[in-house]
């Protein structure tokens, strides 16, 4: 029988699928790195876009918290001039009270009676006076009581003023004020509800 030797042939095939192996995995590795190439640089381009539009957004943050803050100044102003309007129009719509006040202070005040001290705190009046008797003082009490401006007279002593006379007394008291027309506008809300 013949002998024939194969192992050539063999190692020729086995020499061309090991170059025909690394010639694939040379290209697999070359594809591998070329598309994680371009992944890379996609990424890199999205995160360099990213970083550009985040950029931009903080540029017109910034812009927009400076015209909030422009807003809330110009509100804070606003309300500090419409409060000084309002003190400014109380004050417009109050000065003939004060004349009121004094003129039925005096209208109230009995033969006999002088005040020496009077004190306005709120809407309070604080009086100390003179009076030639008792007598004299309860008819001030009477008539502050029966005004139209003022309510609630609180006597708070009487102590004797021999100084001012026999029967003199020294007297304080407080009374509260009391507007008509103030009255007459919470009747009329009242009214409306």
């Amino acid at each position: 029988m013949a002998r024939i030797n194969l192992l050539p042939w063999r190692e020729a095939y086995r020499e061309e699928k090991k170059k025909e192996f690394i010639g694939i995995l040379i290209f697999v590795i070359v594809v591998a790195a070329f598309i994680a190439y371009l992944w890379v640089s996609t990424a890199q381009s999205a995160i360099a876009d990213q970083n550009e539009r985040n950029r931009m957004l903080k540029t017109e943050i910034a812009a927009l918290e400076e015209a909030v803050k422009e807003i809330r100044e110009l509100r804070e102003k606003r309300e500090e001039l419409l409060a000084r309007m309002r003190v400014i129009q109380d004050l417009e719509g109050t000065r003939p009270v004060i004349v009121r006040y004094f003129d039925d202070m005096v209208r109230a005040i009995p033969d006999g009676v002088y005040l020496t001290r009077m004190v306005r705190t709120g809407d309070v009046f604080e009086l100390e006076g003179i009076a030639e008797s008792n007598n004299r003082v309860s008819s001030f009490m009477r008539n502050l009581d029966e005004s139209d401006w003022f309510a609630a007279p609180n006597l708070s002593s009487v102590t004797a003023a021999p100084e001012q006379g026999e029967q003199a007394n020294a007297f304080k008291m407080s009374v509260r004020t009391s507007a008509p027309a103030e009255q007459g506008d919470a009747e009329g809300d009242e009214g409306d509800n």
